[in-house]
């Protein structure tokens, strides 16, 4: 059973981010933004002005007292120390902001919009140094460990994009649905209606490997590799769309929240450690096998991909409610998940130590 921490909230959560120091911020619909501390008690609560849905916070990797806020096109800073009026605020975006990202340098700020734009704020500057580009909406957007110049970026036009800061053009581009129609043969008619539409991405510690959930149920897993990267794994992780992805520290261990109102925890180390030259080759085999094996059944059977990749769930928890955020403590000497969704409370639950 979850816990639940409650009375920070009146609307649905919709975001959550933890800093150094095991503080929490929440974002919810209608303006609302509440602090937390590692009992699951309120400790600060604000009401951000015009009532725009918090829909992203992210505490800086540099200074856990600093707070950046999106709620409709606004970035608000904010102290934690006193919660009171933003102590900068950026109007940058032209549409509602889905995600924002803070570089390791705490220099660099990029804010992704329901226009697809991703607007690279240099924060010592205060101004806007890069304007980027999806077709679609830009759901999100995150800056790689290491490698402060560098983020990847998703969205709804099903293109996953890798960008460096000197250029104003992605390195290097992805079709979600291109690559299935070319190496899974011609789509049946009914994966149409189920295209994947990419929702959230994370990228591990090391800065070289990244997830990728998307609206078809799968997850996808990634490695860079100079101006590129390649699909390295892909596994079935849910039934509905995967709403969220989260790496945690120092480990390849996922975390991946769907609409299926599941949460889930996998151990990719075994697949992502051990290709360090040609990441895609070994998946690409794996998918040979499997399509040889089940032709040779006399059908495609789609499962047996999942299962040549050998890659299951470590932990499987059936939260029941459409998954809105999840991130992850320390709380008491142990990590727990915190998940938000459709209520105006946060559910935690423990996880196994890797």
């Amino acid at each position: 059973m979850a816990a639940k921490w409650t009375g920070g909230h009146s609307s649905s959560i919709l975001c959550l981010n933890v800093n150094t120091e095991g503080l929490v911020a929440s974002g919810a619909e209608g303006g609302e933004l509440t602090l937390w501390d590692g009992t699951g008690s309120p400790v600060g609560q604000l009401q951000l002005p015009e009532a725009d849905d918090v829909t992203s916070v992210v505490f800086s990797p540099r200074c856990p007292t600093k707070l950046y806020t999106s709620h409709g096109e606004t970035i608000s800073l904010l102290d934690v120390r006193s919660l009171k009026e933003p102590t900068e605020r950026f109007h940058v975006n032209e549409e509602e902001i889905n995600c924002l990202s803070v570089n390791e340098t705490d220099s660099f700020l990029a804010a992704a919009d329901d226009s697809g734009a991703i607007k690279v704020i240099d924060l010592e500057k205060k101004k806007v140094s890069r304007s980027l580009r999806h077709s679609n909406i830009c759901s999100s957007v995150v800056f790689r460990p290491q490698r402060p110049q560098s983020l990847v970026s998703c969205g709804l036009d099903m293109q996953v994009m890798l960008w460096n800061l000197q250029k104003a053009r992605p390195l290097w581009t992805t079709n979600l649905q291109e690559c299935e129609t070319e190496e899974d043969g011609p789509q049946p008619a009914g994966q149409f209606f189920n295209p994947p539409l990419a929702h959230s991405l994370s990228v591990a510690s090391c800065g070289n490997i990244f997830g990728c959930g998307a609206q078809d149920g799968k997850v996808r897993i990634f490695r860079v590799t100079g101006v590129k990267f390649e699909r390295e794994l892909e596994f079935q992780g849910h039934s509905l769309g995967v709403s969220q992805v989260l790496f945690l520290p120092g480990a390849y261990w996922l975390l991946t929240g769907g609409n299926d109102g599941k949460v889930l925890l996998w151990d990719v180390s075994g697949d992502v450690g051990k290709q360090q030259k040609s990441p895609a080759k070994s998946l690409q085999r794996r998918k040979a096998q499997a399509l040889a094996a089940a032709r040779k059944d006399g059908k495609l059977n789609k499962v047996a991909l999942n299962d040549q990749a050998g890659v299951l769930p470590k932990l499987s928890i059936k939260h029941g409610e459409k998954v809105n955020w999840i991130s992850c403590a320390e709380i008491t000497g142990s990590k727990r998940v915190l998940v938000a969704d459709q209520s105006s409370s946060i559910s935690v639950y423990p996880l196994p130590e890797p």
